[in-house]
């Protein structure tokens, strides 16, 4: 199982868009071969800043993933809304609490 966090931050006035956007595709991406979870955090401080927080079955998912058409589109349009580079964090829990 692997996590991946990726940290967005939009240009305020197209948050909006962005959040449209998200909820058309929110459920192709949770159906898509190998994710386990999705989930959209957004920063307490900041409103244009969110967060997906995902949990895939493999790493090789998540390529396959960020391979497919699916992603192609998502993320074409997401990546025109930003003010700020994007961060990515594919991380594996070491310990169970």
């Amino acid at each position: 199982m692997i996590t991946r966090i990726v940290k967005m931050t939009f240009q305020p006035e197209k948050v909006e868009d962005f959040l449209a956007n998200f909820h058309k595709n929110k459920e192709s991406i949770r159906g898509f071969e190998g994710c386990e979870h999705l989930e959209l955090w957004r920063d307490e401080n900041q409103n244009n800043v969110f967060f997906t927080y995902s949990w895939w079955q493999g790493a090789e998912y998540l390529e396959n993933y960020r391979n497919s058409q699916l992603f192609a589109g998502v993320w074409k349009y997401t990546k025109s809304l930003f003010s700020d580079k994007p961060q990515a964090w594919s991380v594996k829990q070491q310990v169970k609490l």
